[in-house]
């Protein structure tokens, strides 16, 4: 529709429609960049939200996993020790030394005090040698331990280092035997290596010494804290490469030496019985759970590794990092982030757990990418919304525009069928005044006059007809009755009945048919007044010419009637709309030519219910040619 055609009156409803869309506009721009000023602080609320919420989560699953983390640690954790001490001592797989360890057994007093006096006081060697070998055939274990260690020495003493390497390893053999406060095993392999750095063989020395070094930092053998320094700086020195010291394991002996310190307390009856703490030993944060009665306590030493080996899975799942501190800020696991980052934290105050936690998120950048693409969707959207305000505004114009002009077409149509109707009433009431006034008194008069009361009444008829068959087709209630039809006699008998009609107006319809043209399936009545209203436009659109050629032919599959005219014509840029109801050319309209505006409508709607088209080739001032094709009927059915 023309541009101009939205500021036709009444214009006041174009005014309203600018009102209550610019407004909306207006108020959706300044929504948008309110939404945009208020899209980060409410990201940032929702990411401060799920950190609180995944940081309570954390708090209950490692509540939970404390409580079971006793019973649970294997006997060769890494980083871990479970511990359980009694009057006796202290049972750990792994200890590097042990905070208290039961007085070793001794042989008889007096024993060694022959073999003691060759060695020492008369430096006898070879008498020493003697009297201790005959000790070493001793049933007693702990008089053939203390018997070895005095031979090896007499034999060193004596240049005889290959024997004493004998010596010592049949002194090995009798394992964790004492000898003085250290087992004989220990002491033979110490021992051992001092002789092969006596003797020079550097390789064999170097092996001895790292074997005996890896079993010292498993925990081999059970020695307080004094003995285990000594016998590791012996052997490292030793070693040509120097080891690092094993930090994870040196923090839990220390650790568990707290522990030990913390039962003592416990049989007192001054400690707590049961309890969790973090403390700081060696540089390294120790996790200690213990519960305990006046005979026995059992606890559990964790290192940062098993906490976070075993206990990854706890923060894992919910997207974030888990920062541990304790209660003197040492770090425990992992990173606090960095200042400005959000984060959650939960005090040891608040839990009740051993540390502070601080929760992150794990991918800040994912958050702020997740924020400029909500970002950009959001802006998107308020785009969309724009472009959707202003393509509606553009077609709710449109179509009130369309609807105003359908309005004006019903106008104008209400008025033309007015005057259609008042121009046969006028007549019939006439006649019918002459004929019962008895003006009219010749009997051929009088036919004439009934003739055209006839003729007035059939229009009236068909002009009834066919505003009740518009009805039912804007109803979609309109039925018809199809069967197979001739349309050769179909079209010779609308064209002459039509040329009955206008016969006195000097008009003239030709009809060209094609007898061999097959069957259509059509209903009669339906497409009899399609093609009755054709004949009519084209006697009402040509009043210069009186002829209207009517040819009926096969074209293929479908039978074409065309009807022909050489009137008014219509512009090309008409011959679309005029298919639409109440709409008339402004052709027609120049030269007052009476019509409802609903005729090629009817037309076009009966042809397409018959799966048939109407085609109309024009041009202004040379007439026009309306079509109707129509298929065959199908001979099989």
């Amino acid at each position: 529709m023309p541009f101009r055609e939205w500021f036709r009156p009444p214009r006041h409803l174009l005014a309203l429609f600018l009102a209550v869309t610019v407004v909306p506009a207006s108020a959706l721009a300044w929504l948008s960049w309110r939404l945009l000023e208020q899209d980060r602080a409410l990201e940032n609320q929702r990411i401060q939200e799920r950190l609180e919420h995944a940081a309570d989560l954390i708090v209950a699953a490692i509540e939970r996993r404390l409580s079971e983390a006793v019973a649970e640690v294997p006997e060769a954790a890494e980083d871990a020790l479970r511990v359980t001490f009694t009057p006796g001592g202290v049972e750990a797989r792994g200890l590097l030394y042990h905070p208290f360890v039961p007085p070793a057994q001794q042989p008889p007093r007096g024993v060694f005090e022959a073999g003691e006096a060759f060695e020492f006081r008369q430096q006898d060697y070879a008498q020493a040698i003697a009297a201790f070998r005959e000790l070493a055939r001793s049933k007693d274990a702990l008089i053939r331990a203390g018997a070895l260690v005095r031979l090896g020495r007499n034999l060193r003493k004596n240049n005889q280092h290959q024997e004493a390497l004998g010596v010592y390893e049949e002194l090995a053999r009798l394992g964790s035997t004492p000898a003085g406060d250290v087992p004989a095993e220990l002491l033979a392999r110490q021992a051992r290596c001092a002789v092969l750095g006596e003797l020079k063989q550097t390789a064999e020395l170097q092996r001895a010494a790292s074997a005996l070094y890896a079993d010292l930092q498993q925990g081999r053998w059970p020695l307080d804290r004094v003995s285990y320094q000594f016998h590791s700086q012996e052997v490292r020195r030793r070693l040509a490469a120097q080891p690092e010291a094993p930090a994870a394991r040196l923090a839990l002996a220390g650790a568990v030496e707290w522990l030990w310190e913390q039962w003592q307390e416990i049989r007192r009856g001054e400690g707590s019985p049961q309890g969790r703490r973090s403390v700081w030993v060696h540089g390294r944060s120790v996790l200690l759970l213990w519960k305990s009665s006046t005979e026995k306590l059992v606890a559990l030493a964790a290192g940062p590794r098993y906490l976070e080996s075993q206990w990854q899975s706890v923060w894992q799942g919910h997207g974030v990092t888990l920062a541990l501190a304790d209660a003197e800020g040492h770090p425990v696991i992992g990173r606090p982030a960095p200042a400005g980052q959000p984060q959650a934290v939960r005090t040891a105050a608040d839990t009740q757990l051993p540390w502070t936690l601080r929760v992150a998120s794990a991918n800040p950048s994912a958050d702020l990418a997740q924020l400029a693409g909500r970002r950009r969707l959001l802006l998107a959207g308020l785009a969309m919304m724009g472009i959707l305000v202003l393509a509606g505004s553009y077609f709710t114009a449109r179509a009130a525009a369309r609807e105003l002009a359908v309005a004006r077409l019903q106008s104008d149509f209400v008025s033309a069928v007015s005057h259609e109707f008042r121009t046969p009433l006028t007549s019939m009431r006439h006649l019918t005044e002459l004929l019962e006034g008895g003006i009219v008194s010749d009997e051929e008069r009088r036919r004439q006059y009934y003739s055209a009361l006839g003729r007035e009444s059939a229009r009236l008829h068909r002009l009834v007809e066919s505003l009740l068959s518009f009805g039912r087709m804007e109803a979609g209630a309109i039925e018809y009755c199809f069967e197979a039809v001739n349309p050769s006699e179909l079209a010779g008998d609308v064209v002459v009945e039509f040329q009955n009609e206008v016969s006195m107006e000097g008009r003239r319809i030709e009809l060209t048919v094609d007898d061999a043209a097959p069957a259509v399936r059509a209903d009669r009545e339906a497409l009899g007044r399609a093609l009755w209203n054709l004949l009519d436009n084209a006697v009402k659109y040509s009043p210069a010419c009186p002829t209207v050629w009517v040819d009926l032919a096969r074209e293929g599959q479908r039978v074409a009637i065309r009807v022909r005219d050489q009137g008014l014509g219509i512009p090309a840029e008409e011959q679309k709309e005029i298919f639409r109801k109440f709409v008339r050319g402004a052709a027609a309209k120049a030269a007052s030519v009476k019509g409802t505006g609903i005729g090629l409508a009817l037309v076009e709607h009966i042809v397409r219910a018959h799966g048939g088209e109407v085609r109309l080739e024009s041009q202004p001032g040379q007439g026009s040619t309306f079509t109707i094709l129509l298929p065959v009927e199908d001979q099989e059915t």
